[in-house]
Order: structure tokens, then C-alpha cells, then sequence
């Protein structure tokens, strides 16, 4: 079964935090129907070190999307971040999208080069070494979201379903190679 994306969030990880901002945001592009039609959704995998990367590896092999694109969210941060790289402590790996036309026409994104030092990073990191070492077919992106407030929730929707569109909309350039 291919799919044109793979879209995930993480589940609330502190015990202040009602919820986690990148799964308020995919919840309000719902709402709104603003995700691309055959986009698949992995709603708040666990934010741990040991089960996002197995679960979001999994269903990337089980689904063979051309995009998946991880969100998580960054209470420090106050734009979108498209992250170019994921880190481990010996190596640096980079998404292969090209990120700068993905933020044409965007307000509230920007592009990172530093997906943290925390589960993001480390399933990032993860997700782009699969990718690498199986030469699968597939392109990775991590989003980081701010937290939502009435002044950006619009702006953040806006900005991450003009992303997503424009992700689903790549035309199939290579044959779902992820299954043998």
C-alpha cells in the first residue's frame, strides 16, 4: 500500500503540558481538512527514545510513503523549523528535500539546522539512517511547532498545510521500494 505521506506527532512528554503542540496543530488541519487526501496520520507516538523510532520506521515499511514528515513540538521555539539534519554524536545526516521552496508563501517558518539534542533529534537521526542504509525510496522531514497561541495557531496551520500540500503534490518519481 503507497502512500503519498506518512504525517506523525508526539504525545505530551511533561506533566504541565495538557497536550503536545505538534498534535494540536495536526488536529486543528483536520478539523479544517486541510491534510492531503491520502496522507496517513500516526497520532502522539511516545516520546521515547527506544519507540518512536520503531513504531515510525514500521509503518514507513508497512505504508512505502513517498514523504514522511515528523512533527514535534519545541516550547522554546516560535516559527515552524524545518529541520535540515539529524544528528547522532559521529555523524550528521541531512533530508534530502529541498527545504527552501517548501517555506514560499509560508509567515511562520523557518529552517533549522538543529533538531535538539532529545527524541526528536534521535528519531530523525534514525529515520534518515534507515532511509540511507536500505537506499529506500523515501524522503524525510522534521517539522519542530511553537506552542500554539490565538495569535499563530492560524498562521501555523496555514503555513504546515501549504507544506504538506506541496509534499503530497511531488509526482511519483520512483517505484514504492521498501517491501521486498
Amino acid at each position: 500500500m503507497a502512500v503519498s505521506l506518512l504525517l506523525t506527532t508526539f504525545a505530551p512528554w511533561k506533566a504541565h503540558q495538557p497536550s503536545n503542540a505538534s498534535d494540536d496543530l495536526v488536529n486543528g488541519l483536520i478539523q479544517r481538512s486541510a491534510v492531503p487526501q491520502d496522507a496517513v496520520i500516526m497520532r502522539q507516538i511516545p516520546v521515547s527514545f527506544d519507540l518512536a523510532p520503531c513504531r515510525v520506521i514500521a509503518k514507513m515499511v508497512e505504508l512505502q510513503p513517498r514523504v514522511v514528515v515528523c512533527c514535534g513540538m519545541a516550547e522554546s521555539r516560535t516559527h515552524l523549523e524545518l529541520e535540515l539534519n539529524g544528528k547522532s554524536p559521529n555523524r550528521v545526516l541531512k533530508t534530502s528535500l529541498a527545504l527552501q521552496p517548501l517555506r514560499l508563501g509560508t509567515h511562520l517558518t523557518q529552517i533549522s539546522h538543529c533538531a535538539g539534542d532529545y527524541v526528536c533529534n534521535h528519531l530523525y537521526y534514525q529515520l534518515l539512517e534507515a532511509i540511507h542504509r536500505n537506499h529506500w525510496f523515501t524522503q524525510a522531514l522534521f517539522v519542530h511547532i511553537p506552542i500554539l497561541t490565538l495569535a499563530n495557531e492560524s498562521l501555523l496551520v496555514h503555513d504546515l498545510s501549504l507544506i504538506l500540500g506541496r509534499l503530497a503534490a511531488v509526482e511519483e518519481q520512483w517505484v514504492p521500494a521498501l517491501a521486498a
